[in-house]
Formats: structure tokens, sequence, C-alpha cells
């Protein structure tokens, strides 16, 4: 027997939470080229995929690469292959101004440090559109502070892993050196005080081309 919550999990995959609330808000509707940085094996890609998007992706495993290409291969078969690129956040293959949104879901407290932090940022930036979304879950410091020795940076955290964490401080400093505009307030889900991920949507100040 068919059950209701399979017929859901088919139309959106395994997709983040956070993101599927930003689809049921109406956020992506009216846009069109939509790029995944760090897609992984393509979980977040399922619905928009099946709703027509130009969807690209990159990530730096060749086998999430692979997996991705066999998603677009059943789900969008008229998309080419080359829209979805094997290498790194800090050094995206796409023209300036190219997206109309871009995610990065769990992907930018990857970094290794400051400065990769912001190269992967702005790399994110420089290919959204004026009037484009930009939608990123993190690891942060919020709600954990004490159980962390700095509130920015790479830090190990009470799960025993290895994580760029930002602030919301931190964040709201980016928020307005992007001359970007927040579209939510800035939210963070403290699991149990071992990690706490922030969710940051922000739309790039213009319009749309």
């Amino acid at each position: 027997m068919s059950l209701p919550s399979h017929a859901l999990r088919r139309a959106v995959g395994e997709i983040d939470i956070y993101l599927f609330d930003q689809i049921l808000r109406g956020r992506f509707d009216g846009l069109s080229a939509v790029l995944d940085a760090g897609c992984g094996a393509g979980r977040n890609l399922v619905w928009f995929l099946a709703n027509g998007y130009d969807v690209h992706a990159i990530d730096g495993d060749p086998a999430a690469v692979e997996a991705t290409r066999a998603l677009f291969a059943r789900l969008a078969p008229g998309l080419p292959p080359a829209n979805v690129q094997r290498g790194a956040l800090d050094q995206l293959p796409w023209p300036d101004a190219s997206m109309d949104a871009v995610l990065s879901s769990a992907v930018l407290h990857f970094a290794s440090d400051d400065q990769q932090f912001q190269r992967m940022l702005r790399e994110l930036w420089r290919v959204l559109r004026p009037g484009g979304l930009l939608f990123a879950r993190l690891a942060s410091s919020t709600g954990i502070e004490r159980a962390l020795p700095r509130l920015t940076g790479r830090v190990r955290l009470p799960d025993g892993s290895d994580r760029y964490v930002v602030s919301e401080a931190v964040l709201l400093t980016w928020t307005d050196a992007l001359e970007g505009e927040l579209l939510d307030p800035i939210k963070a889900t403290n699991v149990q005080g071992l990690r706490s991920m922030t969710t940051w949507t922000m739309r790039k100040r213009g319009a749309l081309r």
C-alpha cells in the first residue's frame, strides 16, 4: 500500500525542510535558473527538476556529481549534463549574475578558515542576479556559545565534528557588506547542545533581469 508520506517523498525527495518552507511560501515562484552549490547527491533538487527549473549543480565529490547527473537524466532529461559540474565553491564556473537563486545547504561550514569562507560566500553572491535569492544553512555558534572556544571560525563542536561556525552578528555584518536584504530573521536550531544550524535567507538588492 502506498502511504501519503511516500507520495510526498516522490514529489520533493529528501529535501531540507527549511528549503521546503521557502518553496511553500512562494519564494521560488517566477524564478528559473537555480544553482545548488554543494549539491551532494541532489537531495534538494527533486522538486526543482520535476517542475521545469533550469537547474545547475556543483560538488567536489565525483560520486556525488555522477549521482546528481543520474537524477537529472531521470527527472529532467532535457537539461544538459554540463549543468552539473565537479568543482569548488570558491571558484564557480558560471558567469556573473547568471542565477536567479543559489542554494547552499550544509556546505559553507566546511570552510577551512576565514579566507576560504569569504571566497566561497563571495562566489555564491557573484553568480546571483540582482533580485535573486540566496538560501544558506550552516553551522553556527548560536545557543552553544559556552561550549565553544570562540564564536566564529573553525572549531570542534560538542558532537565531535570540526566545522567553521558563524555567529548571528557575523551573518548580519555580511548581509550589510554584500548589500543584501534579509527575507526572514536569522533562525538557529540548537540540537541538544551538540551543534547549532542556522538558516540565512536573503535577496540581492536590485531587480531580476
